[in-house]
């Protein structure tokens, strides 16, 4: 652990998420080259633990546009997309993870030394989060020729209903029939029910884990929760996260108990609407420490939450859970979530990153912000990026924007 001269302090925690992170991708990588398993590709908020259960290794191609965008590899390849009629204005974790197939690169050779990606038996998406992520399965499905299964969730979903929920769980159990085939095996009910038994006490410590930041001073950060969210996107449903979390929740309460900042100072506390900005976690991290302001809590964080999980209710709660989420939901639906974050973390200000390439994910664009703030009195700053395109951000004009928003909070409080 760094000391208290340190702008912000990481976790000892990490190192062993490295790890963890290295044994998950080698499975992968193994069982691509042996032919020893089945793989699926699923989306960050499919259903993995239908796939889990059937006995699929599963992989996560929205990680991979992280580590992208994270080791500034996205910018370069974006383009090679581009250059085979994809948009430059769709999302950049298509367009870079297309990129470096078309020119196979990839930051887990560097980071955990294999060759790229695992080849997929089946490509599984949800397209809660939005349209891009069947596009994306469908180049691939048409490269490696395999399958493609889809659940079609409704949008703006105000009251998730009875029926929406119905809709969504047939759909579920009908992909479990069309997996059996592929899998060589049908679905046993009860390692479901196990599968999401392990997935539900994930969840509910991945949340005590972000809530851990109402402590004041916060023991973490926006930008600590964005490395640590991995374990509760691509190990849910699993022992290891469970293990893992558990370890880091030591580590937070420890810190709590000593008082212990994840910065030296927090003098405001921010709360960060929606998608990180890839490439630039550490200028933001050391950004907002220097400035004494702690980025608390997000959306984003809190969009790996399931808490509708019931190893009970196997489809059923598999489709609430992952229709309920944020953004799936209707403008009220998520001004009344924010409005409680808001309060929960007791926040003196919000950043709102309007990130270009995914507009499902950006939430400053039709009135919202003013209206909260006029709500709360809490005061909001708009942030021009992306996820991984940082030829769409300008951190010479966002450091500008930041400082005189640090200040403003600090003059409010004078006054």
């Amino acid at each position: 652990m760094q000391n208290n001269t340190s702008n912000f302090r990481p976790l000892e925690t990490s190192r062993r998420l490295k790890d963890l992170m290295c044994a998950y991708y080698r499975e992968l990588d193994e069982a691509s080259s042996n032919r020893s398993a089945r793989i699926a590709w699923c989306t960050s908020q499919g259903p993995v633990e239908l796939l889990r259960a059937m006995g699929f290794l599963v992989y996560f191609p929205e990680n991979h546009g992280a580590l992208l965008g994270a080791t500034r590899m996205a910018t370069e390849l974006i383009p090679y997309a581009t250059a085979v009629g994809y948009s430059p204005d769709i999302c950049s974790y298509l367009t870079s993870d297309i990129g470096a197939f078309l020119t196979g690169r990839t930051p887990l050779t560097g980071a955990y030394n294999i060759p790229g990606p695992p080849r997929p038996d089946v490509l599984v998406y949800n397209n809660n989060q939005c349209r891009d992520v069947q596009e994306w399965f469908e180049f691939y499905s048409r490269q490696y020729e395999v399958p493609i299964l889809g659940i079609r969730t409704p949008r703006g979903v105000g009251e998730v209903s009875s029926g929406i929920i119905e809709a969504v769980a047939d759909q579920m159990e009908k992909m479990a029939e069309d997996l059996a085939p592929i899998c060589g095996q049908h679905l046993e009910i009860e390692n479901l029910k196990d599968t999401i038994r392990l997935s539900k006490q994930c969840t509910e410590l991945w949340k005590q884990v972000l809530e851990a930041a109402v402590n004041r001073p916060s023991p973490l950060t926006f930008f600590d929760a964005c490395i640590y969210i991995g374990p509760a996107v691509m190990l849910r449903g699993t022992e290891r996260a469970i293990t893992y979390y558990l370890e880091l929740i030591d580590e937070l309460q420890d810190r709590m108990r000593t008082k212990t900042g994840a910065i030296p100072e927090e003098r405001y506390r921010l709360y960060w609407e929606r998608m990180p900005i890839w490439g630039k976690l550490r200028f933001f991290a050391e950004t907002m420490a220097r400035m004494k302001a702690c980025v608390v809590a997000s959306t984003y964080g809190h969009s790996w939450v399931f808490e509708a999980l019931d190893p009970e209710q196997p489809f059923g709660s598999m489709a609430r859970a992952y229709t309920e989420l944020f953004t799936v939901r209707d403008e009220r639906s998520k001004a009344s979530f924010l409005l409680k974050m808001f309060e929960a973390f007791g926040v003196d200000g919000v950043i709102y990153h309007n990130s270009k390439t995914c507009p499902n994910c950006a939430n400053s664009q039709y009135g919202m912000p003013e209206r909260l703030s006029k709500k709360t009195g809490i005061p909001y700053l708009i942030i021009d990026g992306d996820l991984n395109d940082l030829r769409l951000f300008s951190q010479e004009q966002t450091l500008t924007n930041l400082e005189a928003f640090v200040e403003m909070l600090g003059q409010e409080r004078l006054e």
